[in-house]
């Protein structure tokens, strides 16, 4: 039984909207721009309490509908099936002489290799792994409550914790383990990062989940940085790192000390209702469901306390660490947690990891604005695109980029775009003309990589 996500999906759901149905034989990925990872930063006190009930409800709901039909999956890979992609596995050609060196190995490159040096330098970083980090002390503490509440047999751990997995992952991995659909949008190559058609960065950690369940493992937790090409604000970043939980029922295990538990089965051939999907039964959802849910609520009033825990469960699977971290630290950017200012680091050096930290902020230095706009190319372009070039040329000084203003010519029909791309150091004041040379190579880049015509 396997936890699945919510499908990303290019369009951003609000959290009003229909939650996504899992449908059997898919596994889709999980967002934090989208459904009931929107972010509440700005929302006051009651309206965060409300959209974290929603959210809440929605990630209980679509993992316990979930968990059964994967162990049954999963076993049905190991009875022969293993490593049989839903789609195409193309070879990876790779230009001669040009490869990519990581951790270690060399990656032969393709037309499928996008990766930029600003997310290369981020790999082997490891912030979940580095003592008194904020990461690392949420780790801890999660990995502190798992412990004291799921010992085993002979009084180990239940849970075992794997938070040094590498996070090259192949691309079978990534999705065809997890039933991800051929032509699923979570694929598209303007939303990951590829090393080569066969290789990439993994975009979440329940791309380990199969050769886990495939050593025999029923219980455990992943930890780790993950990759998605994405927009820019103060939510949003190219790496960041989940943190998740897995664990498998037998039927004995499931319904022991039910009134005639010995009479349920956890799977069936039936018809999909609104409360379960066709391949496994009522019974075995409702309490796996409530198993999850007991699980989640154990884990924030441990982590948030008795008050308010409840309103807040989502959190804990629904979002990256650094979402959980910036809620329970008020951590009010997340590229500060890549910040090597001592001021932000020593503030989160406690002598017990359940220690209350608030983070006192840093001087707040002023913004540099500048804009621009160009005409896209008639075909090959996607914001995401932009966004990486942005990224990779401004790296960190750059605080968000938005899209102000979209036009299309009434004669021509070509899309012209404006971008507002906000300058702001974390540590020192930036002057427009250091601001400005960073501006103009944006500028000289997206009409030399992109095809994009300026209209600086």
């Amino acid at each position: 039984m396997l936890a699945q996500r919510g499908p990303r999906a290019s369009s951003r759901r609000g959290l009003g909207s229909q939650p996504p149905t899992v449908l059997p034989g898919r596994c889709p990925l999980e967002t934090p721009t989208e459904g009931f990872c929107t972010p509440l930063f700005q929302a006051g006190p009651l309206e965060r309490v409300k959209e974290a009930a929603a959210m809440v409800c929605w990630a209980l709901r679509r993992v316990g509908l979930a968990r059964a039909h994967l162990a049954r999956k999963a076993s049905g890979v190991c009875r022969g099936h293993e490593h049989q992609p839903l789609g195409p596995r193309p070879a990876a050609p790779g230009a001669p002489g040009s490869a990519v060196e990581l951790l270690g190995k060399s990656y032969p490159q393709d037309d499928y290799s996008n990766l930029t040096r600003k997310v290369l330098s981020k790999v082997g970083r490891n912030l979940h792994n580095q003592p008194q980090h904020p990461l690392w002390l949420l780790k801890e503490r999660v990995k502190q409550h798992f412990y004291a509440q799921y010992p085993g047999r002979a009084g180990t751990p239940l849970f075992s914790v794997y938070d040094d997995l590498s996070p090259v992952v192949t691309t079978w991995q990534n999705f065809d383990s997890l039933l991800i659909p051929a032509d699923h949008p979570s694929r598209k190559k303007g939303d990951n990062y590829f090393l080569n058609a066969t290789h990439m960065l993994r975009a979440h950690t329940s791309a380990h989940q199969w050769d886990l369940l495939r050593a025999g493992l029923d219980a455990f937790l992943v930890v780790g940085d993950v990759y998605r090409r994405d927009q820019i604000d103060a939510q949003h970043y190219p790496v960041f790192h989940q943190l998740e939980a897995v664990r498998l029922f037998s039927r004995h295990q499931l319904f022991a000390g039910i009134k005639d538990g010995e009479n349920l089965q956890l799977f069936e051939q039936s018809s999909r209702s609104a409360h379960k999907q066709e391949t496994h039964t009522l019974e075995a959802t409702k309490l796996v469901e409530f198993d999850l849910k007991q699980t989640l609520t154990r884990l924030m009033t441990h982590i948030f306390g008795d008050a308010g825990a409840q309103d807040r469960m989502g959190w804990a699977f629904g979002l990256g660490l650094e979402r959980l971290a910036m809620i329970l630290y008020d951590i009010p950017d997340i590229r500060l947690f890549w910040s090597q200012d001592e001021r932000f680091l020593k503030q989160f050096r406690v002598p017990d990891i359940n220690q209350k930290v608030t983070f006192q902020p840093l001087s707040k230095y002023p913004a540099v604005i500048n804009d621009i706009s160009f005409w896209l190319p008639r075909e090959n372009y996607t914001e995401n695109d932009f966004y990486d070039l942005v990224r990779t040329i401004g790296g960190d000084l750059v605080e968000k980029v938005d899209l102000i203003d979209k036009f299309e010519h009434p004669k021509t029909h070509r899309t012209s775009h404006c971008y507002r791309i906000t300058y702001r150091h974390m540590e020192r004041t930036l002057s427009q003309r250091e601001v400005g040379g960073i501006h103009q190579a944006v500028q000289e880049a997206a009409v030399r990589q992109l095809g994009v015509e300026g209209r600086f």
